[in-house]
């Protein structure tokens, strides 16, 4: 059954994928849990274990990414504003997956500059004050 599935996203705490799974349900989405009740039972062990992962059916995925990318929280800066893309002006900004590859950064990460990813076109900046 899982094999006809797909991971969305994942959440650190299935009060949070249940809010999301409920909406795509709403629109006629197959959607499924994982790691739902170990998560709930030990919620320590969230991030050992990727978190509450939300499984979407192969066939109704690309409109839950539609639906999911409209109802996601997008980041904010320091003043609580919207983040705009440097290059399309959009304000679905994420902050990028790592991919440590500087030794350096892999020993003291808290020097790294965060970054961020437009959600649109998926440019891959560094904020400046």
């Amino acid at each position: 059954m899982i094999d006809n599935y797909k991971v969305l996203t994942t959440f650190p705490y299935s009060t949070e994928a249940q809010i999301t799974k409920s909406k795509l349900e709403s629109e006629g989405i197959t959607v499924m849990l994982l790691d739902e009740k170990t998560v709930d039972s030990d919620p320590l062990i969230s991030q050992a274990i990727g978190g509450v992962k939300l499984l979407v059916a192969d066939d109704d995925f690309e409109k839950a990414v539609l639906i999911f990318n409209e109802i996601r929280p997008y980041e904010l800066d320091v003043n609580e504003n919207p983040i705009h893309c440097p290059s399309c002006n959009s304000t679905h900004i994420l902050i990028a997956p790592l991919e440590r590859k500087n030794l350096f950064y892999m020993l003291f990460p808290f020097f790294e500059k965060t970054k961020h990813i437009c959600n649109d076109c998926k440019t891959v900046f560094t904020i400046t004050n």
